[in-house]
Order: C-alpha cells, then sequence, then structure tokens
C-alpha cells in the first residue's frame, strides 16, 4: 500500500472527522498550541530584537543566544521539563518557545539594522523622540524581515508541535505517536499530512498579512 493509498483511506473514513480524536479537535489543539507558543516568543523576541537593533548593542550576545538556542534538542528539552515540572501544557510551552525565540529575536535585530540610516539621522535632526523613530520611521520599513523571521518561527512551531502526543496532549501528533504504537501506518501517514498542510497554510498566511501590512513602496524594494 503506498502512501497515496495510506492519505486517501485516513481521509476518507469518517470516524476521522468526528468526537474528540477527530481531525477537526486534533486540528484546533495543534493551532492553540502554535499560537501559545508563537504569542510567547514574539513576546520575548521581538522586544528585544526592535530595542537592540534601533541602538545597535548586542548584536553578538544575541547570535550567542540564538546559536545556543538552535543547538538544544527539543524533544531532549520536553523529557527533561516533563521530568522537572510534570505533565502538561508548561513542559510543552518552554520546548516551544525556544526554539522559536531565536530566528524572531535576529531576524528582527538584523531588520533593524538594515534600515537605511539617512531618514533616521534625518528624523533625529528634526526632533523627533526615538521611541518615534523607531516605530515610525524604522519599522515599517523592518516589517517585511520581521515577519519573515516571525514566518519561519511558526513554521517551526508547527512541524515541531506534534512533541505534545508523547507527554498526552492532543494536536497532530496524536495521530503520529499513535499509529505508531498501534503500527496503523495510516494514521501516521495521515497525521504527517496533516502537519504539513497547516504549515503551507501557515506560509500563505503570512503572505497574506505581508502583503495587506507592509506598504506597497517598501515590497518593491
Amino acid at each position: 500500500m503506498n502512501v497515496l493509498n495510506f492519505v486517501n483511506s485516513f481521509f476518507s473514513d469518517s470516524a476521522h472527522w468526528h468526537g474528540y480524536d477527530g481531525i477537526p479537535a486534533r486540528l484546533g489543539e495543534h493551532v492553540r498550541y502554535t499560537l501559545q507558543a508563537l504569542l510567547l516568543a514574539a513576546a520575548i523576541g521581538l522586544p528585544i530584537g526592535l530595542f537592540t537593533g534601533h541602538y545597535g548593542r548586542g548584536g553578538n550576545a544575541l547570535s550567542l543566544v540564538a546559536t545556543a538556542g538552535r543547538a538544544l534538542p527539543s524533544f531532549g528539552l520536553l523529557v527533561l521539563m516533563t521530568t522537572l515540572l510534570g505533565f502538561g501544557m508548561l513542559p510543552v510551552m518552554i520546548p516551544l518557545v525556544i526554539l522559536a525565540v531565536p530566528p524572531i529575536l535576529v531576524t528582527t535585530y538584523e531588520a533593524m539594522r538594515s534600515v537605511d540610516p539617512s531618514p533616521v539621522d534625518a528624523a533625529r535632526g528634526m526632533g523627533m523622540h526615538e521611541s518615534r523613530i523607531l516605530f515610525q520611521v524604522e519599522l515599517p520599513v523592518a516589517l517585511p524581515l520581521i515577519l519573515s523571521g516571525l514566518r519561519s518561527a511558526a513554521i517551526q512551531i508547527v512541524s515541531t508541535a506534534t512533541i505534545a502526543a508523547y507527554v498526552s496532549l492532543g494536536g497532530l501528533g496524536r495521530y503520529i505517536v499513535d499509529g505508531l504504537y498501534q503500527r496503523n501506518y495510516e494514521k501516521v501517514v495521515g497525521g504527517a499530512t496533516l502537519v504539513a498542510v497547516l504549515a503551507l497554510v501557515t506560509l500563505a498566511l503570512f503572505w497574506a498579512v505581508a502583503r495587506t501590512a507592509v506598504s506597497p513602496g517598501v515590497r518593491r524594494r
């Protein structure tokens, strides 16, 4: 039985569309985990990246933190957090947030540093406050690159949030973990397909946000 047959069998089975283990319920759980982790990571990474990039300080320290964050194995960290904190959402959120912060942090810093200094200097010469320079002059220009960092973080979270199933939580990883345990490869392939589709939908959403939020003049650069 090839992969396409597995996919067809999984999605054509009406039992997979109803109840607590149905696709809508598992998809909703996965999206919730993703949004929670992305919001937490953005709350950490964006302010630090914006202000360090604005003042041009701390770039080396940010690179070191980002490298360390990327080097940590998410599954190993999940096991460690579960051992220390027990089962629940917190042990799952910690590795997901640690995974997502580095691309947001580094990309936001680099986006701010890539802004043409001429309009920034002109704004300072006019007596504009630093906060206004940051949000009204630099941020609109840096926004496309900042959104790319958020997009990268979101895709990584979508792909990695499957680990929640290893500590008895839900999400699309439930199909993969349960399918492997039951040797039900139809379920494994179906779960993996749903994760891939959700990642593609996430890419499309960020493309739409960029088209809406980024100034046409900035997009044409």
